[in-house]
């Protein structure tokens, strides 16, 4: 090779270098560009809570959003376990022994979260059923935690 072209590529090669130093740099800026735009960030507003837990719901909040969301809501009578070897002998006519009393209310969960209590109703040749007692908000998250 002739001195011509290894000055070329050493200067190719430089310029690689200087390139590549440059574009780190620049990185770099951008970085701690975003860190003082991060730190000069307002925080943002949180909502005042009740001593329930609840958020209070202001007028111009637009529940139109969340109305067609669909929701599973079932009543439950009762439970009882029994083991397998008995579950395997049940045919009609058996009864299982549930853990409630006759008469005591049902509960009504929506999205398996107890949200009442009930009595069963018939209306109209369906059954139905009549809450008794609603559990209110509070009460509900005090039951998460």
């Amino acid at each position: 090779m002739s001195d011509d072209t290894e000055e070329q590529n050493g200067d190719g090669a430089t310029d690689d270098w200087a390139d590549a130093f440059a574009e780190q740099e620049q990185a770099e800026q951008n970085s701690a560009d975003a860190l003082i735009a991060e730190a000069e960030a307002e925080a943002a507003p949180l909502p005042n809570l009740d001593g329930s837990g609840v958020v209070p719901v202001s007028e111009d909040v637009n529940m139109d959003v969340i109305l067609d969301i669909p929701v599973t809501i079932q009543m439950e009578i009762g439970r009882t376990k029994i083991n397998i070897r008995n579950l395997l002998q049940l045919n009609q006519g058996s009864v299982v022994e549930l853990d409630r009393l006759a008469g005591e209310p049902l509960d009504v969960l929506v999205n398996n979260t107890l949200i009442a209590h009930g009595e069963v109703v018939v209306v109209n040749e369906k059954y139905g059923i009549r809450l008794t007692d609603v559990i209110s908000p509070a009460e509900r998250v005090k039951k998460l935690k």
